[in-house]
């Protein structure tokens, strides 16, 4: 009887550490592939972000009204303002921007 008890008291604890070290494993498992995967999922979140249509007009939209406070500005502020519109262009692609923005962002690289 007591044998039994302690054989069933074994049993469960080879159970519980086998039922842990598996959980180990799969966590383990789920770190290196989150790790290999992660990068490549956020950089096709980030391409379908630049790419949709609310992203697009709003940088046009802010490049746009950046110009209209250049426009409106005087010379000491356009030198601050020359800086920041040409760094929130920077990585806009061109060939998306309306020709008067274009034109706009090519006399400020001047």
């Amino acid at each position: 009887m007591v044998k039994d008890y302690f054989k069933f008291i074994g049993i469960a604890l080879l159970v519980i550490i086998t039922v842990s070290f598996l959980g180990f494993l799969v966590n383990g498992g789920n770190l290196l592939s989150y790790k290999f995967f992660a990068p490549k999922t956020e950089q096709v979140r980030r391409e379908t972000f630049e790419q949709s249509k609310a992203y697009n007009q709003g940088m046009i939209q802010e490049l746009q009204n950046m110009q209209f406070e250049y426009i409106k500005a005087t010379p000491e502020q356009q030198i601050a303002l020359k800086s920041v519109i040409l760094h929130r262009a920077a990585d806009y692609p061109e060939d998306k921007m309306p020709n008067d923005l274009h034109n706009f962002i090519e006399e400020l690289k001047r």
